[in-house]
């Protein structure tokens, strides 16, 4: 609410009768009224909002994180919630930068929370006690459980494949004996310490019900069976089909998701360690053999040119259970079947690293041994010469696949002996010195060609029958790993979770947990506007159509949740200039995007400030 500003009289000497004494005020008259402009971009900031409140996250959190009795109006529910909306808004997840972001956004924010806010709801200190409570395993998983059952509920989302994977955080983090960050097996920088964490994600949804966290050296293998158990207990279904990665063919993992409690199934691949690489192998040459055969059996999708392009061939194995779960396996009569795949597109790119390889070692033999010359360093022994051939030729793999041919070369030098002129009666002596040089670096094609015949090949472990999981549904069911991965590339891109700018083992915990509440929106809001758009048959029409066109044939299935928070900071970004507007009404896409996402237009109507001033009565 605005309210003219007043006009006050300096002291002075009295003044005559009917004029202000020293000390009265008044307010101007209507003509001179001073008005207070408030400008502020709400951008995605209210969609944000209005979508966590549609799934009752505050609600959620305020029933599990304690509150204390002289705690001010704003709630632990509504302060996660708006510092989440920045997070997700502007990619900036510091403590201190919260405090400044609210000041500028004070209007908006109270609008949409419904109570009064200020600068001091969202210090250091009290940001710091809501990541406290997160950090709490019992407090967090409570929030989980309860997330998934309203979202379920309120959702009607559907569960049929249960996805599982992990990943690590790193960061320039001290290293301490308990702390969370620790150095391990890294795919982003092994130089730096980590934390781990492990999530499952059912599909379509590719939502995180479930996400365990841990220090960094801790393996992946441990992971899996507390995360699935809760997942399954949320969702609160049996015979589920968990899919995983490698890490999870572990066979106390498979025993649990069938025997033990879960009832469920498994579809992963094979590790090529142990006695499994033994079998992998024996099992890609008889796929070989059945590939000149014909007999392989072809899976194959449609491409966006309408074509049916073949994507992989392979066989099945049927082998008893009783070899992986042991001989007290109730059900040991079960067969576990074994999908020997190949994928054409995975083994031309290891054909390419094989000839870059190749390519690669063939250079550096001949490197080893250059031409005499200033600060060129000779081999002057022959088992010298081999040891370092061997090793080049075994660092880039590809022993046997090349040989190498080299030469001993000798140059003789002859000098008299002694100081003085030479003469015919001088005693001389012969010098020698000895070079060795790689003459020829040869591939054996027939070695290559066999070796090129290997890749490609995978094998796949399913408990389920031919009537449930055939090869080209369990091929195109694992084709979509990818899903539970956009989990974590968008904690790492749109949430910027690396790096975490908390140093405490349990501000690590709680920010990691409040991030991946951040990603359940995301994927939330995207999915529930893809249903609507497929079950109507609808694509968003005009220029936000085509300004994610690209992204959204990335995307699985359309529009992503980035592009439609775009939709909304782009439109208020252009509108922006136009300083004679107090408002903006939402473009068509806007109200077309908060309908399929199941909001209200209110979110953004209700932010405007009135625009006149309310009239006060003339003394």
């Amino acid at each position: 609410m605005q309210f003219p500003d007043k006009h006050t009289v300096k002291k002075g000497k009295k003044k005559k009768r009917g004029h202000p004494s020293e000390d009265e005020t008044y307010p101007k008259k209507s003509s001179e009224r001073d008005v207070t402009v408030i400008t502020e971009r709400p951008d995605d900031i209210p969609f944000l909002i209005g979508a966590m409140m549609r799934m009752g996250m505050h609600e959620i959190i305020d029933r599990h994180v304690p509150r204390h009795p002289l705690q001010r109006e704003l709630s632990w529910g509504l302060t996660a919630l708006i510092w989440l909306a920045y997070v997700l808004s502007e990619g900036d997840h510091r403590k201190v930068s919260a405090e400044a972001y609210i000041k500028g956004m004070r209007h908006t924010l109270e609008n949409l929370a419904g109570c009064e806010i200020c600068e001091a709801d969202f210090t250091d200190d009290r940001l710091t006690n809501l990541l406290r409570y997160l950090s709490d395993r019992e407090t967090w998983e409570n929030i989980e459980n309860d997330l998934n059952r309203k979202s379920v509920s309120v959702y009607e989302l559907p569960a049929e494949v249960v996805r599982c994977d992990a990943t690590t955080v790193s960061g320039h983090h001290e290293v301490t004996e308990d702390g969370m960050f620790q150095f391990g097996h890294s795919k982003d920088d092994p130089d730096l310490p980590q934390i781990k964490m492990m999530t499952a994600a059912p599909d379509p949804l590719g939502m995180p019900p479930a996400t365990d966290i841990v220090s960094g050296e801790k393996a992946d293998d441990p992971m899996y069976v507390p995360v699935i158990k809760r997942i399954s207990q949320c969702l609160g279904k049996r015979g589920l089909l968990y899919a995983g990665d490698c890490k999870m063919c572990a066979a106390d993992t498979r025993r649990y998701i069938v025997i033990d409690e879960i009832g469920g199934h498994y579809l992963c691949p094979l590790p090529k360690t142990g006695n499994a690489s033994e079998d992998i192998a024996r099992w890609a040459a008889g796929g070989v053999i059945k590939e000149k055969e014909g007999s392989l059996e072809e899976v194959t999708v449609r491409n966006e040119k309408g074509e049916d392009t073949v994507i992989a061939k392979g066989y099945v194995l049927i082998r008893s259970r009783e070899k992986v779960f042991g001989g007290d396996d109730e059900e040991g009569e079960r067969k576990e079947r074994i999908f020997v795949v190949k994928s054409p597109t995975h083994a031309k790119q290891m054909e390419k690293g094989l000839e870059k390889r190749l390519k690669n070692a063939g250079d550096k033999l001949f490197a080893l041994t250059p031409q005499r010359g200033r600060g060129k360093r000779q081999i002057t022994g022959e088992a010298e010469v081999k040891e370092k051939a061997e090793g080049i030729l075994k660092k880039h793999r590809v022993t046997g696949l090349i040989s190498y041919e080299y030469e001993k070369e000798v140059e003789s030098r002859t000098k008299y002996i002694g100081r003085g002129r030479g003469s015919a009666k001088r005693k001389k002596e012969v010098s020698e010195r000895v070079r060795y040089q790689i003459t020829a670096a040869v591939r054996d094609g027939k070695k290559i060609e066999k070796e090129k015949e290997k890749y490609g090949w995978r094998a796949y472990v399913t408990d389920l029958p031919e009537k449930k999981l055939s090869l080209s549904d369990a091929v195109r069911c694992y084709r979509k790993e990818y899903r539970v991965e956009r989990i974590f590339n968008r904690l790492k891109s749109r949430l910027n979770i690396s790096p975490l700018y908390v140093k405490r083992n349990d501000q690590i915990r709680g920010m990691t947990c409040l991030l991946t509440l951040g990603v359940r929106v995301l994927t939330l809001t995207e999915f529930v506007v893809r249903r609507s758009l497929r079950n109507d048959n609808a694509v968003f029409g005009g220029d936000a159509s085509r300004e994610s066109q690209k992204e959204d044939r990335q995307a699985d299935g359309g529009t992503t949740s980035e592009s439609l928070l775009r939709y909304h900071s782009d439109y208020y970004k252009d509108k922006g200039r136009q300083s004679e507007a107090s408002s903006y009404p939402l473009s068509e896409v806007q109200k077309e995007i908060l309908k399929r996402a199941g909001l209200n237009p209110s979110l953004y109507q209700d932010l405007e400030i009135n625009k006149s001033p309310p009239q006060l009565t003339e003394w």
